[in-house]
């Protein structure tokens, strides 16, 4: 079967970085929406990067120029580069894809849970100021 299976997440102190990875099986990312999402300490789901097919990336407003996503299909892989991190960005850190038409035409930060079908079981990250 499919499964999404995130890494890398931890502690670190604000102004550090960390990067996450999302290593897929069961299908080739080339083909999908790619995303990740965060929950924060009695939040709920906040999408904050997306990747579609051609590569092309969005980012919520409180990330933007502090993280960075990118995909290695040789290794079926996506990524969230996170530097500058605020005690803020703490939070579980979810990936999360799909290669449905809804998905891919609406593959941008704000786009619908309801679209991407594959989740991982989330990594935390906890950044202390």
């Amino acid at each position: 079967g499919s499964q999404l299976v995130e890494s890398g997440g931890g502690s670190v102190q604000a102004g550090g970085s960390l990067r996450l990875s999302c290593a897929i099986s069961g299908f080739p990312i080339k083909n999908y929406c790619l995303a990740w999402f965060r929950v924060g300490p009695g939040q709920e789901h906040e999408g904050i990067a997306t990747m579609d097919t051609d590569g092309t990336t969005t980012y919520a407003h409180s990330v933007k120029g502090r993280f960075t996503v990118s995909k290695d299909s040789a290794k079926n892989t996506f990524y969230l580069q996170m530097d500058s991190l605020k005690a803020q960005d703490s939070g579980k850190y979810f990936c999360a894809a799909d290669s449905g038409p809804r998905a891919l035409a609406q593959c941008v930060v704000g786009m619908s849970e309801i679209l991407l079908a594959y989740w991982g079981l989330g990594t935390q990250v906890t950044v202390s100021s």
